[in-house]
């Protein structure tokens, strides 16, 4: 009987292990047939931009290249037309990163010091002050234009770099604002006491104690705000003009600019030029976005 028994129990354990391995089986085929259907259009593009015009015409939009063509990357960085002139994409490229890296630098530091502030030096009005912020969050782009344009006019500085800047890191204040209040409100208040008992100043403790923390948190905030900012259009066509225009707007002029034959191949090797650098950020910073997220998600 016992030997029965043994056998049964041998012959379930099997049973579970095979579903087990069917389920994980199952399971991963689901997530790759996921994955081949979300990476689909990043290798049309690809493989467009990589084929002759003449073979675009007569061959399958899934077809690999017959003959590697990186002519219309060059194409599309140097010479395509935006209109009624052909730089490229290379001018609009730097003026992105010349706007993105202060937009980023000064939103991040700006976030941080506010967080700091309404997370541990709480005053009369601060948690009113935290939620308008926290509204800011969700007004939509189309609804600021307006004021946002009038504001540029009054500082004269519409249609400047300068002022593309300044509006990505006032509607930027309010994302960085949360993220670095909700991480900072996870350090214990104990410890601020204890510096103020010391005779640190406000810039002190906040250099000398939160700043040495907020590593993961500032990973986060660059990556969003990075990559909001360097794939902005609206404001971009909205407060921008001719010599101050990030990519995004470029890459809409190159795509419906014809000079009577649509050059497919171009228009895939700019929209993927476009998208690099923040492609470039996630391969690279990816797996610190998520840790920044969940590092301040327990308040202990």
């Amino acid at each position: 009987m016992s030997m029965n028994n043994a056998q049964s129990e041998k012959s379930a354990a099997r049973v579970r292990l095979a579903q087990r391995i069917a389920l994980r089986f199952g399971l991963y085929a689901l997530l790759i047939v996921f994955a081949l259907y979300y990476l689909m259009p990043l290798f049309v593009m690809v493989t467009t931009s990589l084929k002759s015009l003449d073979e675009i015409r007569t061959g399958s939009l899934l077809s690999l290249p017959r003959e590697l063509d990186f002519s219309s990357w060059a194409t599309a960085w140097s010479s395509a037309c935006t209109g009624i002139q052909c730089e490229g994409l290379r001018p609009f490229f730097w003026n992105s990163v010349l706007l993105s890296v202060p937009a980023v630098f000064l939103s991040t530091l700006l976030g941080a010091v506010n967080g700091y502030v309404l997370a541990q030096w709480r005053f009369k009005g601060s948690n009113v002050l935290f939620a308008l912020m926290l509204f800011g969050c969700f007004i939509p782009f189309q609804v600021v234009i307006l004021p946002m344009a009038m504001t540029l006019g009054v500082l004269k500085i519409a249609g400047t770099i300068g002022g593309l800047v300044f509006v990505h890191v006032v509607y930027g204040i309010g994302f960085t604002t949360l993220f670095f209040r909700n991480y900072y409100v996870t350090v214990p208040q104990e410890l601020v006491k204890a510096a103020k008992v010391d005779g640190a100043g406000f810039f002190r403790i906040f250099f000398s104690i939160f700043l040495p923390i907020s590593p993961p948190i500032i990973v986060v905030t660059v990556i969003w705000q990075f990559t909001q900012i360097w794939n902005d259009f609206l404001f971009g066509v909205s407060f921008s003009q001719a010599g101050t225009q990030p990519i995004t707007v470029a890459l809409n002029n190159i795509v419906n600019s014809t000079t009577g034959v649509k050059e497919y191949n171009v228009d895939m090797a700019a929209a993927i030029i476009a998208a690099l650098p923040t492609l470039f950020v996630y391969v690279v910073a990816g797996k610190y976005f998520i840790r920044g997220l969940t590092a301040g998600s327990v308040k202990g």
